[in-house]
């Protein structure tokens, strides 16, 4: 990716626009930490500005059929698949992650385009039969209203369109604020949505200041949803804050998933399975493994599978040909990882493998890929969220007994299970409180289903038609006729 000194970052009513002082922040790329370009550094009168542009277009917009909002998503969905691979380029460049991950997530991202392009259309109310002859009661649904959308630097494509696509479709306007690491991504699908003949004001993006900015949505009347992924802490703020105007709220927050890996487990699968999940994205992911539970009969056998393919895994630049990790996001989150592992190794935890920064070269924010046994309840590692390249295994003997440790955290996004009893995936998905149970299956999150967690990993759902039904209100309207 040819490096710029700076990139317009600021899009509000169909227009790209500096700030007023021109004040800019750094992109950099986290492999090599080489400066890739400059974006304007927004605030309060940004993002007011892009509200009032917002409230205005909500007037047209929402008054549009839902087959006029959708030619346009269905635009969008194809100018996004067309564009991938470079899409994708952008997206290793300031994240990090393999370009294989990356244009995968720039695929995946399209999907929820082409998804909510469908759902447009189908957005039904409901003819209620009445107990009066002299009444006809009609539901109607509406859209909310000017929506105000924070994104994080993990999924900078996905994570967009998941929450763009159904509030475009359901005909609300939309404020996008992506993370501060990783804004050119977003840069470019509001180019996209401009190209696809998206109406001025429907799609506006500030960057800079996240204080400001989520605080002057909090603070505005006009923006009546506040849709957020990142952390738990942060999602709690933004419950606080927003009582004053009473938003409405869809939160996809921390997660602490499990992997269970049973007696009657496929161990090849598990192994494989439990790799991909642990280390996509370098252990970046709210949905990744956290922790994994493996049945004292098949400890061995997994440990000795899981141990040589960790050990295989390459590290380096995701734009190099082959690699499987690439860096984490910044300095702060290879902390995190040291931290959680030092505490581990303390409590008398094994370092099975890795252990350690990466340096091979390149001046990034790499870790070798850990695995840790004799990992115990008390170790950080068992009760946070690392986000990051480091698998504690613990082993169990008794069903009742893991999934009540599987169940003791306040976090409730993802759990996973590897059986091939159809009884005892029935049962112990029903018994884990999670928002998300994967059955032999570590990647749940797809366009067509409800993505969301209980406890507090968040309220709402993302995906499927469930998730429209975030961005709409349902109006009442009770008729008197004569009989």
């Amino acid at each position: 990716m040819k490096l710029k000194s700076k990139t317009n970052s600021i899009f509000i009513d169909g227009q790209w626009r500096d700030t007023d002082g021109q004040k800019t922040s750094t992109v950099y790329n986290p492999a090599t930490l080489e400066a890739i370009t400059e974006v304007a550094y927004g605030g309060k009168a940004e993002t007011e500005a892009a509200i009032s542009a917002a409230t205005r277009a909500f007037q047209t917009w929402r008054e549009m059929t839902g087959r006029e909002r959708s030619r346009i998503l269905y635009k969008a969905h194809e100018l996004m698949l067309d564009d991938a691979e470079r899409l994708g380029e952008i997206l290793t460049t300031e994240q990090g992650k393999p370009l294989k991950e990356a244009i995968g997530e720039v695929k995946g991202a399209a999907s929820f385009l082409l998804w909510y392009a469908e759902e447009a259309s189908r957005a039904y109310g409901e003819w209620i039969p009445s107990s009066k002859k002299s009444k006809r009661l009609l539901v109607i649904p509406q859209p909310v209203g000017v929506v105000g959308a924070i994104t994080p630097w993990n999924f900078p494509a996905s994570m967009i369109t998941r929450k763009i696509g159904p509030a475009l479709a359901a005909g609300c306007t939309v404020v996008l604020k992506p993370a501060p690491e990783t804004p050119l991504s977003a840069i470019e699908i509001v180019k996209i949505m401009e190209k696809a003949g998206m109406q001025k004001g429907v799609v506006n993006l500030v960057t800079g200041d996240a204080e400001a900015i989520g605080n002057t949505m909090l603070n505005s009347k006009d923006v009546r949803l506040m849709t957020f992924t990142g952390s738990t802490e942060v999602g709690k703020y933004l419950m606080r804050e927003s009582a004053d105007h009473v938003k409405k709220l869809s939160l996809e927050l921390g997660g602490h998933a499990p992997i269970v890996v049973f007696d009657d487990a496929d161990i090849d699968k598990a192994v494989s399975l439990a790799l991909s999940s642990k280390f996509r994205n370098n252990g970046q992911t709210c949905i990744c493994a956290n922790r994994v539970y493996v049945h004292d009969s098949v400890k061995d056998a997994f440990h000795d599978k899981l141990t040589e393919k960790v050990e295989q895994l390459k590290i380096g630049d995701g734009t190099e040909e082959g690699t499987d990790l690439g860096p984490l996001i910044n300095e702060q989150a290879s902390h995190k990882v040291q931290k959680h592992l030092d505490d581990a190794a303390a409590k008398g935890a094994d370092v099975v493998c890795g252990g350690a920064k990466w340096n091979g070269g390149l001046d990034g924010h790499f870790y070798q890929p850990t695995i840790l046994s004799n990992v115990t309840d008390d170790m950080l590692v068992m009760n946070e969220e690392t986000f990051g390249p480091l698998m504690p295994v613990q082993v169990f003997s008794d069903e009742d007994a893991v999934i009540d440790k599987a169940n003791d955290t306040d976090y409730g996004l993802a759990a996973y299970i590897f059986t091939e009893k159809t009884s005892r995936a029935i049962r112990v998905s029903e018994k884990l409180d999670y928002g998300i149970v994967g059955v032999n299956d570590v990647f749940p999150a797809t366009a067509e289903a409800p993505f969301g967690g209980i406890k507090q990993s968040g309220v709402g759902k993302e995906g499927g038609h469930h998730g429209m039904d975030e961005f709409l209100e349902m109006k009442y309207v009770s008729m008197g006729i004569d009989e």
